[in-house]
């Protein structure tokens, strides 16, 4: 019986022995199957009416899309690893706990981009991570970025993605003055965060980066950091579920991912530096204020 059949004691162990080959294998390979088809759902619904209604905030939106592609993942899941754990992002919003634990569990983003998605702003992707042991499974993550079919089928999931990586340390990557730096808001809007987010960014930009962007998606933004089209990434803000996946594809890229202090990334810490090389990352975390938010497995 292979490992994601047995029961959550014995999926550890296997997982935390290795060996020579890929112990979760089949997780892997029916993660991709359900990124691939979870986007072509999304890719039908980006043109068409949306219901649309709020979580945390005025600009924290959700979608009847975001609900049918979880529930879709996770049931297909369950149905074949039932003794897995889930954390995913609509279900949580819900009210599940958001808990990591040593079982093997998947962490899901249904949508990540949903503001891009209901404005029609083809910058969207779906995330399926894996972690065993409260740690990210260095194995494939399945990852699809929906539309459109011509941007970036480099990156549409770890199984093509892998054969262009290794390309996160790129020559600008070392210096800041060379560097394009992407971030995100993150779903808070008062005053006191805005000022700190745009201090944030002036200070980046003060030290002569040549630009710093936001694209709208989490997932996106540190899978085109790994492809070495960006030198860094920062946020404070975003989930476990926006990390996940992404944090796999980077440090394979051999790029560098930490907490915002400098320390090792904490998943559930809602804050990450993600970058090229670790003198970057270093660099940002040392320029930046925090801007606090409360972590996910305080929820």
């Amino acid at each position: 019986m292979k490992p994601c059949e047995e029961e959550e004691e014995e999926q550890g162990g296997a997982a935390a022995a290795g060996g020579g080959g890929d112990p979760w294998k089949e997780c892997a390979e029916l993660a991709v199957q359900l990124a691939l088809r979870a986007g072509q759902i999304i890719r039908k619904a980006l043109t068409e009416e949306k219901q649309v209604s709020t979580k945390t905030s005025a600009a924290d939106l959700v979608t009847e899309t975001d609900h049918f592609v979880e529930n879709l993942i996770i049931s297909v899941l369950k149905e074949k690893f039932p003794s897995h754990r889930f954390i995913a992002e609509e279900s949580t919003a819900a009210g599940s706990k958001c808990v990591l634990t040593d079982s093997p569990t998947w962490i899901i983003d249904p949508v990540d981009g949903t503001c891009n998605f209901v404005h029609r702003f083809p910058t969207v992707a779906v995330s399926i991570g894996f972690a065993v042991n409260r740690e990210l499974a260095q194995q494939k993550q399945a990852f699809d970025q929906p539309p459109p079919p011509t941007l970036a089928y480099a990156c549409h999931i770890v199984a093509i993605f892998r054969s262009h990586m290794r390309t996160a340390s790129t020559p600008s990557s070392h210096y800041i003055s060379k560097a394009l730096i992407l971030t995100e808001i993150g779903p808070k809007r008062d005053p006191a965060t805005l000022k700190l987010f745009l201090g944030n960014i002036e200070r980046l930009l003060k030290a002569q980066a040549h630009g710093v962007r936001v694209i709208g998606s989490s997932t996106l933004a540190l899978c085109h950091l790994a492809a070495g089209a960006a030198d860094a990434y920062y946020q404070f803000g975003l989930h476990c579920w926006d990390l996940a996946a992404a944090t796999v594809i980077i440090r394979e890229a051999g790029g560098t991912v930490i907490d915002t202090s400098g320390g090792p990334l904490d998943l559930m810490s809602c804050r990450v530096i993600a970058a090229g090389t670790r003198e970057m990352a270093m660099f940002i975390a040392q320029e930046i204020q925090t801007i606090h938010y409360r972590r996910d497995d305080e929820n």
